[in-house]
């Protein structure tokens, strides 16, 4: 029977997945059929697709990127790993944001911040005790290369300035704005839309408090910009920033970049 194993296009004498464990690994193993770790022995057929990887290792490229290609698709998972993806801005949205889309295979980030870790960055940003005091590029990257090594990470520890915006973003196929401040994320947006077209941009704007989750959306006011958030409720005196909508908000971000990466433009 011709499986594919770790990547590998082979012909085993197994009628299960434990049957196709034994002979590639050992008993303590985790089995990946078809992209879903299973607990329990199943029947294999022809063509399916299964990881066997040791627990506590770290993964080869190879074996990785067929567990993302199985559970996206192979179309799928390649048209991510093409991406070219830029993050502005570190905080509760972009740090998540940058998590997201490595989890999810994108090929390429690049992560901008002039800012270091500190203890009140903890309630909603992706950073840990151990990183309090690190340029958040070099925490953020570090965290990354943990989920995954196999993605390119460049770092630039800059303040996006209206002179620097073209230099910075030129080359990537979408910018995040992750900006704490309304003025940074306006210079951001205009002088990327007026001096890289083409260019998408995902942009934030209102997920502070507590409100309901639900009036979180994902809008595209104009061409190239998609704007995600409840666009009412900024952060304030007695309504800050907590991490159950800041991540929501980042989730439609990173959902919003990988739609665009598959092509599709609409909401």
């Amino acid at each position: 029977m011709k499986v594919t194993v770790n990547g590998h296009r082979l012909e085993l004498d197994c009628q299960t997945a434990f049957q196709v464990r034994e002979q590639i690994g050992s008993q303590t193993d985790i089995v990946i059929l078809n992209g879903f770790q299973i607990d329990k022995d199943c029947k294999i057929t022809e063509g399916d697709a299964l990881t066997i990887i040791r627990k506590g290792a770290i993964p080869k490229r190879e074996e990785l990127e067929g567990m993302m290609m199985a559970r996206h698709t192979s179309n799928v998972y390649e048209k991510i790993k093409k991406g070219k993806v830029a993050i502005a801005g570190l905080g509760g949205l972009g740090s998540n944001i940058a998590v997201m889309l490595a989890r999810s295979g994108v090929g390429q980030l690049l992560l901008i911040d002039f800012d270091v870790v500190e203890p009140s960055n903890l309630n909603r940003q992706s950073y840990y005790i151990s990183h309090l005091g690190l340029p958040k590029t070099v925490a953020l990257k570090k965290q990354l290369g943990e989920i995954n090594p196999f993605i390119k990470v460049e770092t630039k520890q800059t303040k996006v300035t209206a002179d620097n915006v073209e230099e910075l973003f030129v080359g990537y196929d979408i910018i995040c704005e992750a900006f704490d401040q309304p003025e940074a994320k306006s210079l951001l947006v205009n002088v990327a839309l007026e001096q890289l077209p083409g260019i998408k941009i995902v942009a934030a704007s209102g997920m502070a408090g507590y409100d309901s989750a639900n009036l979180i959306k994902t809008v595209k006011p104009m061409k190239n910009l998609y704007l995600c958030g409840d666009f009412e409720n900024e952060a304030r005196p007695g309504r800050g920033l907590l991490a159950p909508r800041v991540q929501i908000c980042a989730g439609h971000q990173a959902n919003m970049v990988l739609r665009l990466l598959l092509g599709i433009e609409d909401v």
